[in-house]
């Protein structure tokens, strides 16, 4: 049994260095990658900055591309803003729904124990009826052009 068990960590150990050997390479692999296409990118925008310079003139060709990296730069800095925000909203929510969960498990595991009581179950229904009615109204109710979430 032990030889069986043996064998069978020496396979896996072997597939498991074979596996990390395979993703060293492939990352090397990308990265070397990743830097021709950043040299080769360099070399278009070289190129296209030599014929902008003989159309239109050095200076005017460098003010265009600089102008145009600085706009794409803002593009970048704004859409990232904006997908920020979505980001923060939906997470709040997303807590304010895993509030709302916890206290609705609280309530739920505290019934028991507060019905045990008839004078406190009673005491329970006048507030849980009002949660309740508020809860209807609330989901009911005609919204404002103000209220609605997209």
């Amino acid at each position: 049994m032990q030889a069986l068990a043996a064998l069978i960590a020496a396979i896996v150990s072997g597939e498991a260095s074979e596996a990390v050997a395979r993703a060293r390479r492939t990352a090397v692999i990308y990265a070397l990658a990743g830097l021709l296409v950043l040299v080769g990118a360099g070399f278009l925008l070289g190129a296209g900055f030599l014929a902008a310079a003989r159309e239109i003139g050095a200076i005017p060709a460098a003010l265009w591309f600089g102008g145009g990296f600085v706009v794409l730069a803002l593009l970048i800095v704004g859409i990232d803003r904006l997908a920020t925000r979505t980001r923060a909203r939906r997470a709040a929510e997303r807590r304010r729904e895993e509030a709302r969960a916890v206290a609705s498990a609280a309530a739920v595991a505290l019934l028991p124990t507060l019905l045990a009581s008839r004078a406190r179950g009673l005491a329970l229904v006048l507030p849980a009826a009002a949660a309740l009615a508020y809860g209807v109204w609330r989901e009911n109710r005609p919204r404002d052009a103000d209220d609605r979430r997209d």
